[in-house]
C-alpha cells in the first residue's frame, strides 16, 4: 500500500488505517462478537500495511481497548501506529452536541491524566503513538486540556497528540500550548464540510487529517437502500440520514459512487475511500470493519488512483440528507 507520514515527522503509515470502533460498540449491537476474527482483522490490517490503528476509551466502554491491545500481542504491537482517544463519557444525560447519543465531553484535566493511565493498561503498551481529544469541551478552557494532553508526551505515555472535530481556531488555539500532529474528524462523500477550511489547514500546516466514517457509516457501500434494512439495535436507527426519507435521497450519493465504481473497476467502497485520499497528502481515513473480506476490499483502496474526470463526477454528488447527528 502507499504510505505518508503521520504529520510532517511523525511515522510511516499506510494511506488507509483501521477503525475498531463496530468491533465491540455502536453498530449492530445484538450481533454476536466474534472476537477471534476481530484479532485477526486487526493483525490482517497490519500485515497488509494499514498500520494505523484507531480505537478509544468510551468505545464500550473499555472493551474496544481491551480487545486492541489483546490483538496487538505477539509482537503486533512494534508494528502498529496505535491511537486512542480521551474526553468522552457514556452517561445517561442528554448527549453532547456534534456526538452519538449517550455521550457527554469531559475534557478536564484531572479525567485527561487518569485516563491515559486507564488506556495504557487495556491496551497493554506503556505507551500510545497517537493520544486524540475525542472533543472539545465547552466547560473546560481548551489551553487546559492540552496542557494536561500535552503532559501524556513528557511523560513518555503518548508520541504525539491530536483533536478531533475541533474548528480551526480551537486548532490554533491548541497549537500555541504544544504541536497538534493529527485532527480527526468525519469526512466522506456525503460529509464534506470540513473540505473548506480544517483540511486546507491541516495542508498548510503539515497535520496529519484521519477522517473517520469515510464510507458514511457503511451507507456509500450501497449496502443499506431502506431503514428497515439496519440491524434492530443500530445507533444508527437514531441518525437523521438513516431515516426514510433523507435515506431515499441520499442513495443519489450511492449512485454516483456505483457509477464511478463501474467506470474504473472497482467496488464502491474503494471508490469512496479513494476519494478522501485523493483530497490531502496526509489524509489517513480510517474505516472500520470486523471481517477479513471487507478489510481486503478496503485495504485495496489504498492503490486506487482516480482519474480526474473520476474525482470530478464524485464532486459533483448531491450533498446529503439530514443532519449527522
Amino acid at each position: 500500500m502507499r504510505t505518508t507520514t503521520l504529520g510532517v515527522n511523525g511515522p510511516e503509515v499506510g494511506v488507509i488505517g483501521l477503525g475498531c470502533m463496530g468491533m465491540t460498540y455502536a453498530y449492530d449491537m445484538n450481533a454476536k462478537r466474534d472476537e477471534e476474527t476481530s484479532i485477526s482483522v486487526i493483525r490482517g490490517a497490519i500485515e497488509l500495511g494499514a498500520t494505523l490503528i484507531d480505537t478509544a476509551d468510551v468505545y464500550g466502554p473499555y472493551t474496544n481497548e481491551e480487545l486492541v491491545g489483546r490483538a496487538l500481542g505477539d509482537g503486533y504491537r512494534d508494528r502498529a501506529v496505535l491511537s486512542t482517544k480521551v474526553g468522552l463519557e457514556v452517561s445517561n444525560a442528554a448527549p453532547a452536541a456534534g456526538t452519538m447519543p449517550g455521550l457527554v465531553k469531559n475534557g478536564s484535566p484531572e479525567h485527561i491524566r487518569t485516563s491515559i493511565d486507564a488506556s495504557l493498561r487495556r491496551l497493554g503498551t506503556d505507551h500510545v503513538d497517537l493520544y486524540i481529544l475525542h472533543r472539545v469541551d465547552p466547560e473546560v478552557p481548551l489551553e487546559d486540556s492540552w496542557a494536561a494532553m500535552a503532559q501524556t508526551v513528557t511523560d513518555g505515555k503518548a508520541r504525539a497528540i491530536g483533536i478531533s472535530e475541533a474548528s480551526v481556531e480551537e486548532i490554533e488555539l491548541a497549537q500555541a500550548v504544544h504541536p497538534v500532529t493529527a485532527v480527526q474528524s468525519e469526512l466522506s462523500l456525503w460529509t464534506r464540510d470540513r473540505l473548506s477550511d480544517v483540511v486546507p489547514y491541516c495542508e498548510e500546516h503539515g497535520l496529519a487529517f484521519l477522517p473517520f466514517s469515510p464510507l458514511g457509516r457503511g451507507f456509500l457501500t450501497g449496502r443499506f437502500t431502506s431503514f428497515d434494512q439496519l440491524p434492530a439495535d443500530d445507533m444508527r436507527r437514531r441518525l437523521p440520514r438513516f431515516q426514510q426519507d433523507n435515506l431515499k435521497a441520499n442513495l443519489a450519493i450511492v449512485q454516483r459512487v456505483h457509477d464511478v465504481a463501474e467506470r474504473v473497476g472497482a467496488t464502491p467502497a474503494q471508490v469512496a475511500l479513494a476519494w478522501v485520499v485523493a483530497q490531502g497528502q496526509r489524509i489517513i481515513p480510517i474505516p472500520g470493519t470486523k471481517t477479513p473480506k471487507y478489510l481486503r476490499d478496503n485495504v485495496a483502496a489504498g492503490d486506487l488512483m482516480l482519474s480526474g474526470e473520476d474525482l470530478m463526477m464524485l464532486d459533483s454528488a448531491p450533498a446529503a440528507s439530514g443532519g449527522r447527528y
